[in-house]
């Protein structure tokens, strides 16, 4: 069948699975429903798309073929899976769940074994792009599960994505994510305190940049933030606060694995300070307040 043919859900439309779900209503997806801890964001975005709002998260499920969660972290998912008053497991033999929050592996794994004990099935759907990317539908996805599971509806996967990568069992594609973020969060606390070196010796800092981009220091993180550190425009596209969390799962993917990992302890304690500061939901970008002189806790 078709995914077009099925009915779709969305758990968590914020920023991300609003702009998913309607990107999905586009190309002519059939919507069942949505939820969201607000209600109000739900009840407006159901209001948009012309599908219901549910009000239970049960109430998902039985109107759905397929789920996508879309929420914030492992605690959010022990909230919406395993609650013992509602949850989306509930009658949910012969749905999938999409998971694409960043999640700790092992939640991927939990999922996946409660999922096959309730008839049900999941797949990681771990994105590596932002809140454009999810509106247009061309998002890097990381998908991980089982592969069977994965062809059955790479149709909608390719619909959400311009490049989509299987790359193994539950749980794997949560250690990439956590490894690609935590890449990304290194080299931007780098090219802060880099920018922020040269304003203090009184540089040109487009000068800086452009040096950067033709050699060793150049880096996709130069092509999206610097301009942002340097103008102090900190609209968050994927914030401090995610940055803290996901770079704290690449730690402890580390750890386990046995591996010291001191550049994102450091980077780690560097976003961990925004967040104790109230900078916490500026966009990443905004880790260039700590580093230039001057600067600090913005209004």
């Amino acid at each position: 069948m078709n995914s077009k043919e099925k009915k779709i859900g969305f758990v968590g439309v914020g920023r991300m699975g609003a702009n998913m779900a309607r990107n999905l209503k586009e190309k002519g997806y059939s919507l069942s429903c949505v939820n969201d801890v607000n209600e109000d964001a739900a009840n407006s975005l159901a209001e948009e798309l012309g599908c219901a709002h549910a009000s239970t998260l049960a109430e998902v499920t039985s109107k759905s073929d397929i789920v996508l969660t879309v929420v914030t972290n492992d605690a959010a998912m022990e909230s919406i899976f395993f609650n013992s008053d509602d949850n989306l497991f509930q009658d949910s033999a012969n749905t999938l769940f999409i998971n694409c929050a960043t999640l700790s592996p092992e939640m991927h794994v939990k999922l996946e074994k409660e999922a096959s004990e309730n008839n049900a099935t999941t797949l990681e759907g771990c994105m590596a792009s932002s809140i454009t990317q999810a509106r247009e539908g061309t998002l890097y996805l990381m998908i991980g599960g089982n592969k069977e599971v994965f062809e059955k509806v790479k149709d909608l996967l390719d619909d959400l994505s311009i490049n989509l990568r299987f790359v193994g069992e539950a749980g794997r594609a949560a250690q990439v994510k956590a490894l690609v973020n935590m890449v990304m969060n290194i080299n931007t606390a780098a090219l802060a305190e880099g920018l922020g070196i040269g304003d203090a010796l009184g540089l040109d800092l487009k000068m800086l940049c452009e040096i950067f981009s033709q050699t060793g220091a150049n880096s996709r993180v130069l092509e999206t933030d610097a301009e942002d550190m340097l103008e102090r425009d900190h609209e968050c596209y994927f914030s401090a606060e995610h940055a803290a969390k996901d770079s704290g799962i690449a730690i402890d993917v580390a750890e386990n694995a046995g591996i010291h990992v001191p550049l994102a302890k450091a980077t780690l304690s560097q976003f961990q300070k925004m967040v104790e500061l109230g900078l916490g939901e500026l966009d990443k970008s905004g880790i260039a307040e700590l580093t230039f002189r001057g600067r600090g806790k913005t209004s």
